[in-house]
């Protein structure tokens, strides 16, 4: 017989801050981020619909080099596109539905902007960012990108028109495509439908994660409205996760895994397990061995 998640937090939508001059991102894991209460996330940045004027013959806008090790950053672009390129001579686009997921692993210094393409038409720009952590045993493992489009994220359909996109983990059976080196679920969930019922069948012994893209939904007698986050409780019968949709064309992304519980130190780009190891990365950074 399912069992239904309860609440454990929630997370009321925080204030706005400018990752550089690109990117206007709600940190809605706010006082929670780096913390095992996410486990085995780190933190998540949701820039919400923007409008961005056509800047031709301009530089793009975003972040300029930066550094990271011991974890994994992952993108996705629902409007407008996102182009990177780093250290180690990889570069790419993030396209609208797009994908992407860095493992800095041992160390990569990259760039993230606006791309060249967007920044001249200019559009609406909407995208988030989730920072996974590496088990202690991975932290220094070779840095690489999966680009993941679209097309090849595979989708289930649910009663009322309801969707998923299953990014990574398992759901019903299907499998996303990313590779993660500990069981990491994030799933974008298509809510069309006002007063839809929808079940989500998710491990009772992983972290889950609610966050509200758009619209607003009803689980455990509590709303959620724009950018709000609930964190659910683990207790190892709760397998299923009970929405009410309460607006048409709600959307909400369904997030966690496998809490790592391990210690975590962490410092502006650098997340590793301990001080010690946070001086060696800034160390290797400053003396030009990172992002080989």
């Amino acid at each position: 017989m399912p069992s239904t998640r309860t609440i454990d937090k929630i997370l009321p939508r925080p204030r706005r801050h400018w990752v550089g001059d690109g990117f206007h991102v709600y940190p809605v894991f706010d006082r929670f981020a780096f913390t095992n209460t996410v486990s085995p996330l780190l933190m998540f940045d949701y820039a919400a619909p923007k409008e961005f004027p056509a800047r031709k013959h301009k530089q793009p806008l975003g972040v300029g080099q930066h550094p990271h090790r011991g974890f994994e950053t992952v993108t996705i672009a629902f409007q407008g596109e996102v182009e990177h390129h780093d250290s180690t001579g990889n570069s790419g686009i993030i396209k609208s539905g797009d994908v992407q997921w860095m493992t800095a692993g041992r160390g990569i210094i990259h760039q993230e902007y606006h791309s060249k393409e967007f920044t001249e038409r200019g559009g609406t720009f909407e995208m988030c960012q989730l920072w996974v952590n590496l088990p202690k045993k991975n932290k220094m493992t070779k840095p690489r990108y999966q680009e993941i489009v679209s097309s090849s994220i595979p989708t289930v359909k649910l009663a009322d028109d309801a969707s998923v996109r299953i990014i990574s983990g398992d759901f019903e059976e299907i499998k996303g495509p990313a590779k993660t080196f500990s069981p990491v679920n994030l799933w974008d969930i298509s809510l069309p439908k006002k007063g839809s019922k929808v079940s989500i069948p998710y491990p009772s012994d992983q972290a889950c994660i609610v966050f509200v893209r758009r619209g607003s939904v009803n689980t455990d007698s509590k709303i959620l409205g724009p950018q709000d986050v609930a964190i659910t409780k683990i207790d190892g019968e709760s397998d299923v996760l009970e929405l009410i949709v309460l607006e048409d064309n709600s959307s909400i992304l369904l997030m966690g895994g496998e809490p790592l519980n391990e210690p975590i130190a962490n410092r502006g780009p650098f997340v590793m397990n301990t001080q010690q190891e946070l001086q060696q990365a800034m160390i290797d950074f400053r003396t030009g061995k990172m992002g080989r």
